[in-house]
């Protein structure tokens, strides 16, 4: 027997061995990933279902709505939305809740963003503790800080006003901007600061023509953020406005009192327009992600 023959003839069983090795290997592979995809449908379902009922509630006739058992895939109609809209104060506080988010997002970025940026580039002592503390100051109810603000909103003449709630809703998103905005600011390097610095630009046009640019998808994200947070808070719009609330606090108030579509269309209207708003600036927050791994 050559030496060639003997080598082949010992790695004939060592292959033999290994195919059912490679073989098992795969299997778990293929195990893993319809796991993880079977994980990620269930819990699609588990989030989206309940989103289909009240599509389905706040599209369907008002006597649909009382049937028993109900159709999957009832008959559509604008009877319920229809009645909603044109119940008394909904448009008017639709309104008023759009431009209460807007002056929050705006008021939110204004305070937070350099506030960021300042934590992102300044290393000084217990910087990871001043970072907790901006969080915690959550840890208060919002009714403990809404009662003393509507106080000073009383004797400043701003009580019941979309500014009192704008304030207010800004003080709630502000520890959260502030450090999305200063993850957003480190994640872009301080290099590319200097070396526009060194081609002639001051520290605000290396700001403005470097970290600008490439941050604008995270700073949208934290813009959006605040949005949707002020588009759907309730319980400091319902202690600072009496006669001029948001949608959400004119919901709240009539909820106990009000129909089944009145609810459907209701829960609907506050619902649609987060995933729409996240819809249009998804490009911004996956933007964001692609530069963050680069």
């Amino acid at each position: 027997m050559t030496a060639g023959t003997g080598e082949r003839a010992a790695a004939t069983p060592a292959t033999a061995v290994a195919r059912p090795a490679r073989r098992q290997a795969g299997w778990r592979r293929t195990g893993r990933t319809v796991g993880r995809y079977a994980g990620a449908i269930l819990l699609a379902a588990w989030v989206l279902f309940p989103m289909y009922l009240l599509t389905v509630g706040a599209f369907s006739a008002s006597s649909a709505i009382y049937q028993y058992p109900r159709a999957l895939l009832p008959h559509l109609s604008l009877g319920t939305m229809r009645f909603f809209l044109d119940s008394a104060g909904v448009p008017t506080a639709l309104g008023r809740s759009v431009i209460v988010a807007g002056i929050t997002a705006m008021l939110a970025m204004a305070v937070g963003a350099p506030a960021g940026y300042a934590l992102a580039r300044f290393r000084f002592r217990f910087r990871g503790s001043y970072r907790v503390t901006i969080v915690s100051t959550r840890a208060f109810p919002v009714v403990v800080l809404s009662i003393p603000l509507a106080v000073f909103f009383l004797q400043w003449g701003i009580y019941d006003t979309i500014w009192a709630v704008a304030l207010m809703h800004t003080a709630l998103t502000l520890p959260f901007v502030v450090l999305i905005t200063s993850s957003v600011f480190d994640s872009v390097a301080v290099d590319l600061e200097e070396a526009a610095q060194v081609f002639g630009c001051g520290r605000l046009g290396a700001f403005v023509r470097v970290v600008v640019p490439l941050t604008v998808p995270g700073l949208a994200a934290a813009g959006a953020f605040s949005v949707l947070m002020s588009y759907n808070e309730v319980f400091a719009a319902s202690i600072l406005t009496l006669e001029r609330p948001t949608l959400p606090a004119l919901v709240l108030n009539a909820l106990s009192d009000s129909p089944n579509p009145y609810k459907y269309a209701a829960a609907w209207l506050l619902m649609a327009p987060t995933f729409i708003f996240i819809f249009l600036i998804r490009r911004y927050i996956l933007g964001f992600g692609t530069q963050s791994q680069l």
